[in-house]
């Protein structure tokens, strides 16, 4: 190997060693002020009382899937014809005794989930969530609509690469077509709101304590809310 190529290496490979070695480009800096000028670096995110919030009921919700095979399953055949699942889901927080809230989905006594689901072929993320969320929680029988929803901030991407449980808050390199693409947004909810539980679940408030570190108990994608949330600055009104 010539003395060339072991310098090429030596700059290609590795963490780089000597920061001051690497020059600015002056057209990209100039283009890059703007830009972290605009960036929001303090989040406030105003967070309510859960005794603000009244939970009614209303007919029970199924899922699309009888079992999980099923799902998979169906997850194999969409993917022939549309490709790759897009879904959404809401963090709605509330406070409590001084403490962050999240509120879950409960369905019998151990499985929990957020409330969101999956996309329309082609429907627009936001919109699809406010959707979804209407559908799950939005109203009672009475048709009194509960809650607007105000999508404030993006707090995860998590993928599937296969037809399998797991995900991933990243995608594998060697998956050039994961098979699911799950998104969590950041929900403001009003100062006050009704909720309509579907009768097979509960809706319950999850401190952020008993998440963290708790995938045993909640899963990869809920147990890692605190850390996504922490980047924000609660008010508890």
């Amino acid at each position: 190997m010539s003395q060339t190529q072991q310098q090429h290496n030596k700059v290609m490979h590795g963490w780089p060693k000597n920061h001051q070695n690497i020059k600015p480009d002056p057209q990209t800096s100039q283009m890059k002020g703007p830009v972290s000028q605009s960036l929001t670096l303090n989040r406030t995110i105003n967070l309510f009382p859960l005794t603000n919030y009244t939970f009614g009921t209303k007919e029970p919700l199924f899922e699309k899937d009888p079992s999980v095979p099923a799902r998979f399953q169906r997850m194999r055949d969409e993917f022939e014809k549309i490709g790759m699942r897009r879904s959404v889901e809401a963090v709605l927080l509330v406070h409590e005794h001084g403490l962050p809230h999240v509120l879950l989905l409960q369905l019998g006594t151990t499985f929990f989930k957020l409330p969101g689901g999956e996309l329309n072929a082609g429907e627009d993320e936001v919109e699809g969530l406010k959707r979804l969320l209407t559908e799950t929680l939005g109203q009672t029988s009475q048709g009194v609509k509960s809650q607007d929803w105000i999508v404030e901030d993006l707090v995860g991407n998590w993928y599937r690469p296969n037809f399998e449980p797991p995900t991933y808050p990243y995608c594998p390199p060697h998956i050039t077509k994961p098979k699911e693409h799950k998104r969590l947004f950041l929900v403001q909810l009003n100062e006050k709101a009704l909720f309509a539980v579907p009768k097979n679940y509960k809706l319950v408030a999850a401190p952020l304590f008993e998440l963290y570190d708790n995938a045993q108990g909640y899963g990869p994608i809920i147990s890692s809310l605190p850390q996504a949330l922490c980047r924000f600055n609660f008010i508890y009104m």
